[in-house]
This record gives C-alpha cells, sequence and structure tokens, in this order.
C-alpha cells in the first residue's frame, strides 16, 4: 500500500518501521524531521506538511501528542483535509477525545473517504515488538481494508464501533493502567523501606496475583534507574484529564482515577517530569529518594 504516517515519535517511529519492512511505500512527516531520520534512510520518503502526505498517499497514520495536535494535523490550513483524495483511509492512533474522532469521521466522510480511530497499549516495547493492542472506532469497512496493517503491528485488534468508541475503550485502559502504576509505584517504596531485596520481591509477585504488564516492564527500569519513556508521563496526564472529563459527562465518580491524576499532576507540573517515562512517579516519593 501507499502508507503516509505522521508522528514519528517513540510510537509511531517503531509502528512505522513494520510497515517499511513488510515492503510498503511510506511517506513521512513529522514536526523535527531529525525524528524520522531513521525511516528516511530505510527508504522512508519526506513530506514537508501534512497536506502533501494527503495528496500523495491512500492511507493515513497519524500519532502525535495531544488533541490540539491532532486538530491542527487534519484541520490545518496545510493539514490532512486541505489535502485528502476521494477514497482515502485516515487513521488517528493519538490517544485523543472522542468528539475529535467523531469530527474527523465525519469530515472525511465529506471528501468521500473513511475514518478510523485507533489508538493503541503497549508501549514502546509493544509497538517494537508489533505487539500493541489496537482499540478502533469508526467506518466498520476501513478497517476490513487496513486488517493485514494492524496486523503487522498489533497482537491484539478489535473493532468496537461507531467514531469515537476506540479512543472511550482507551480511556476505560488508562482508567486502569492508572491504578497499576500507582500500585506499583508504592510497592515499591514500601517494600524499599521494609528492606526487602527488590529484585526478589519483583520476581515473587510477578508469579502471583499481584502480576501485571506495567509491574514487569517498569519495575525494572526502575531499578536500572531507567527513566526514558515508553510512554511520556505528560502524555498519561492528558489521557486521564480526558477520562474523567468523560466520566463527567456521564456523570460517573471515578475517585481512584482523580488521585492518580493528582499524583501526575505532581510529577509533571510540580516536579517538571513530563518528558520522563510514566515510571518516574517515583521520584515524586521522598521516602524512595532515601
Amino acid at each position: 500500500m501507499n502508507i503516509g504516517f505522521i508522528g514519528t515519535g517513540v510510537m509511531g517511529a517503531a509502528i512505522a518501521e513494520h510497515f517499511i519492512d513488510a515492503g510498503h511505500d511510506l511517506t513521512v512527516y513529522n514536526r523535527t524531521r531529525q525524528k524520522a531520520q531513521k525511516l528516511i534512510d530505510k527508504g522512508a520518503k519526506w513530506a514537508v506538511t501534512p497536506k502533501i502526505i494527503a495528496d500523495r498517499t491512500d492511507v493515513i497514520f497519524t500519532m502525535v501528542g495531544f488533541p490540539k495536535d491532532v486538530e491542527s494535523v487534519y484541520f490545518g490550513a496545510n493539514g490532512i483535509f486541505a489535502g485528502l483524495k476521494p477514497g482515502s483511509i485516515v487513521v488517528d492512533m493519538t490517544t485523543s477525545t472522542p468528539s475529535l474522532a467523531i469530527k474527523i469521521n465525519k469530515e472525511a466522510h465529506t471528501h468521500n473517504s473513511l475514518a478510523l480511530d485507533a489508538p493503541v497499549s503497549g508501549g514502546d516495547i509493544g509497538a517494537q515488538k508489533g505487539a500493541l493492542t489496537v482499540m478502533l472506532g469508526g467506518d466498520e469497512s476501513a478497517y476490513q481494508q487496513l486488517s493485514d496493517l494492524f496486523d503487522l503491528i498489533g497482537k491484539r485488534v478489535n473493532y468496537f464501533g461507531a467514531a469515537g468508541s476506540g479512543q472511550h475503550t482507551k480511556m476505560a485502559n488508562q482508567i486502569m493502567i492508572a491504578g497499576t502504576m500507582t500500585g506499583l509505584t508504592e510497592m515499591l517504596v514500601y517494600a524499599k523501606n521494609a528492606k526487602l531485596p527488590l529484585d526478589q520481591v519483583l520476581a515473587t509477585l510477578s508469579s502471583g496475583g499481584a502480576d501485571n504488564w506495567s509491574m514487569e516492564n517498569y519495575v525494572p527500569r526502575i531499578l536500572a534507574q531507567d527513566y526514558t519513556p515508553g510512554f511520556f508521563a505528560k502524555h498519561f496526564l492528558k489521557d486521564l484529564r480526558i477520562a474523567l472529563d468523560e466520566a463527567d459527562k456521564m456523570g460517573l465518580d471515578l475517585p481512584a482515577t482523580k488521585l492518580a491524576k493528582q499524583l501526575y499532576e505532581t510529577m509533571v507540573e510540580q516536579a517538571n517530569l513530563g518528558d520522563d517515562g510514566t515510571q518516574g512517579l517515583i521520584k515524586t516519593y521522598e521516602k524512595w529518594k532515601d
């Protein structure tokens, strides 16, 4: 296929690389060209605007930072919709708002094109291994047409319904992750202050009822003092805010998620650690620093 990819950060670059490795023609755009250089060196073409991507390709994937970035990439003067051809498919993999996914879907239809919201879970490791969980909403016929591409990047790909459904599913995922991240952080703080061997604690908990993906993947990084982002803390805070906003719209009170949001606000906005991975939350605990 002739594919465009917009947003070649930690996750996006790994996903796009799978498309190149499978033999697809790829054209890429990123605000910072340097972050796309590895893909260009592997044969990807470079475009200077999202509009050019839309004009040159038939399937366009986007994976950027925040909803405002999605809005700009799609609706800006040099955005996707300024150059979108009839019969195209757009796929936004950014974790964004359900309402924006619906807006993109409606606009795509005015261009006689199709749209999917397709946020993912699995972090940098999942992206590198092609083992992401992909949560889809939007035009089911687009999903059917692109199923082979999703199989390249996901170990589990599920379609949930109309536009916005993929984003709602990702919010459910982030609510769950919020609990595991705060749990693993406070588990480590407790175990350290009880003077337990932390590597043995991890091995033991990983074999019992406390086992979870976040603990297995992030605790080893914490023990190695590796806080590089598999997923940026600033983006996770954005997700928690979206989840709580959507919960408010449904008349839901989610106190545990609210607490997780407050903890990540401390990390991102007070400690200025937003460019760390989510595992960097542990740096905000004084008893971990001792």
